[in-house]
Formats: structure tokens, C-alpha cells, sequence
């Protein structure tokens, strides 16, 4: 559906600036490069559970930038985007619920196991009953962060349901405010599990790179099932985790990157009339001319730019587009020419 509106903006005198999708263009850290090649040589079939370095470097992790108290256990997985995908059938949900503005792989994971789903508000207070939610904070597409009393609505939800609820942090990195699940939770993590993934923090997104943490018999239950389903992740992937893991000096830079291309082009979305709502975390910017998202579409494709209709993402984003701000400062500071013009 959008593949028109590419060809469209490719006749641009200047070319096609590609903001549709959140792939990270910036280098991978060199001192990660090295901890993947030094690793090369790896004959035996990886462990599922996770080297030794591995777990310790992701639940120090865990322990140091979440917050995460008391009995948890850690995982790595094939990237994120599996994972989420995969969640509701290892865990046999007949029920779960998702965010009603949210990545479209939440609902996808629900069609492969067959379950019931249902889109719901960032309010737990109103949820019906169900197997299990999802969460996103720092959300993907609109960049909202969570509260800490709307954190803890849905504590309390799961604990009325006994319900599991899997909160997508894979953004956490790049917003000071936001709140782990883990750190709300006091050090009882029972029914919880929170999904970070080192694609965006790191760029790592080639190496598919990610890992869980939480309730112990959670995880012991999804061990189980990737392990004899052979999702393991590869070793050099899993010594280059470690490297990515015990450095933030990186995530830093990574995210002062993102900051200044998002202030490049909030000033010339806002002065060319945009609404510009949350956004202020995660890799994108989640704005509105209040017409319908693919008249908005049109309106980048004839800049030569290409943004993605809010649509995707469910009903209620249907007057909005996401902007990616993984492009090049040059791409970005072009785009923002682009969008006054």
C-alpha cells in the first residue's frame, strides 16, 4: 500500500529520503565488530539458556538500569521481533491485549496462536479480563512513556487476573523518565517480563540481538519451548551482546543522535503547521495536519520524503504518520529543508 507513494517520492529532483522505516544507518560500535569476529570460530551449537558472561552481563544489566529487584531470570532471543510474535503460543494464551496505537506485530503474534484479541487504552483500569497484555513504553509508534501510576494500574490488573503482562521497553534506553516494569514492581515479578532488544541502543539490528527478563517460571516455561524449536541465538552474537552490555558511554552518543535530529525536525514540522503528540522518546516523531493519514502520506511523497501512515499502527492512528528519525544528519537536515518549501 505504501510502495506507490515510494515510487512517487523517488521522482524528486533530489531523491528519495526514506523515513518510513525505524532501521538504524549508524555504525555499529567498532569494540562490538571486534567482540563478533574474535568470536567467529564457534563449531558447537550455541546454548539456549546463554553463555555464562552472557547472563551475567544481562541480568547486571538488568539490575543496574531497570531497577529489577528480587527472583528474575534472563533470556536472550533472536532479536525482539520474534519473540513478541511468538510470546502468546509459548505461553498458550487464549486472550491477550495489546495497545490500540501499537506496533502490528503484537496483534500478529495473537493470530499465530489463535487467540482472542483485543486493542485496549494506555489505562489499565478499563481492561477486561485476559491471558495477556502487552505494554509499550517507550511506545513504538508515538514515543508515550508510561507513568508511574499508569505502571501501576496494570500491576495491579495482573495481579487481580493473575494474568501475564509482557512490557516492551526495547526503547527504555532513550528516554530518562521512563520506568521498567521491573522497577515498579518492588521485586515481586511474578506474571512479568520485560523485552529489551539492543537493535536501536546499539545498533545491532543485523545481529538480531535481544533478550528477556522476569518471572523465573515464565522463563523456564519459554526456555523450554525455543530450546526444542532451536532458537538459539549465535554465539558470536551472544559475546558481541556481552561487549554491547557492559559499555553505555554508547548509548549515550546513540541517543544524543537521535535528540538532535529530532529537534531538526520538530522545528520545521511545527512551523509548516504539524501537531506534534508525545514523541518525546524512542525513534520517532508521531504528528498530524488532522487530515487522513494518507493525504499526509502524499503531502511528504511530493518532498521526496516517505513516512508512514499512522493507519498501520491501528484506527486511531488514522490521522497521523510516524517520521523516523534513523536517517543521516544530512538526510534529516535535507528532509526538514524539504518540509518548509
Amino acid at each position: 500500500m505504501l510502495s506507490p507513494y515510494g515510487e512517487k517520492a523517488k521522482k524528486f529532483k533530489d531523491g528519495l529520503i526514506d523515513l518510513s522505516q525505524g532501521t538504524p544507518v549508524d555504525a555499529t560500535p567498532k569494540f562490538i565488530q571486534d567482540a563478533l569476529i574474535a568470536s567467529a570460530d564457534s563449531p558447537s551449537y550455541p546454548l539456549t539458556i546463554g553463555t555464562a558472561e552472557l547472563r551475567s552481563a544481562m541480568r547486571n544489566w538488568a539490575i543496574n538500569k531497570l531497577g529489577a529487584t528480587g527472583d528474575f531470570d534472563v533470556l536472550p532471543t533472536i532479536g525482539s521481533k520474534e519473540f513478541v510474535a511468538w510470546l502468546p503460543t509459548f505461553l498458550q494464551a487464549k486472550s491477550v491485549l495489546y495497545p490500540e496505537v501499537a506496533y502490528p506485530t503484537y496483534l500478529v503474534g495473537s493470530i499465530i496462536a489463535g487467540a482472542k484479541s483485543k486493542a485496549v487504552g494506555i489505562s489499565a483500569n478499563s481492561w477486561p479480563k485476559a491471558d495477556l497484555a502487552w505494554i509499550n513504553s517507550p511506545a513504538n509508534p508515538t514515543g508515550q512513556v508510561q507513568t508511574m501510576p499508569e505502571l501501576k494500574a496494570v500491576l495491579a490488573w495482573s495481579r487481580q487476573h493473575g494474568a501475564v503482562v509482557a512490557s516492551d521497553e526495547c526503547y527504555l534506553s532513550f528516554a530518562k523518565e521512563a520506568l521498567s516494569i521491573l522497577a515498579v514492581a518492588n521485586g515481586d515479578n511474578t506474571n512479568l517480563i520485560s523485552v529489551h532488544s539492543l537493535s536501536k541502543r546499539s545498533n545491532l539490528a543485523g545481529y538480531r540481538a535481544a533478550f528477556i527478563v522476569g518471572d523465573n517460571k515464565l522463563i523456564a516455561q519459554i526456555r523450554e519451548f525455543r530450546k526444542h524449536a532451536g532458537m538459539m541465538v549465535p554465539l558470536p552474537v551472544q559475546w558481541a551482546m556481552v561487549a554491547a552490555l557492559s559499555d553505555e558511554n554508547h548509548v549515550v552518543q546513540q541517543n544524543n543522535r537521535y535528540s538532535q535530529r529530532r529537534d531538526v525536525l520538530k522545528v520545521a514540522l511545527e512551523k509548516s503547521g504539524f501537531k506534534i503528540e508525545f514523541s518525546e522518546a524512542g525513534l520517532y516523531i508521531w504528528c498530524s495536519r488532522s487530515e487522513d493519514c494518507w493525504k499526509t502520506v502524499d503531502w511528504f511523497a511530493d518532498r521526496g520524503v516517505l513516512v508512514t501512515p499512522g493507519v498501520f499502527y491501528g484506527e486511531f492512528g488514522s490521522k497521523y504518520v510516524r517520521i523516523a528519525l534513523t536517517a543521516t544528519d544530512e538526510n534529516i537536515a535535507k528532509t526538514a529543508e524539504r518540509i518548509l518549501t
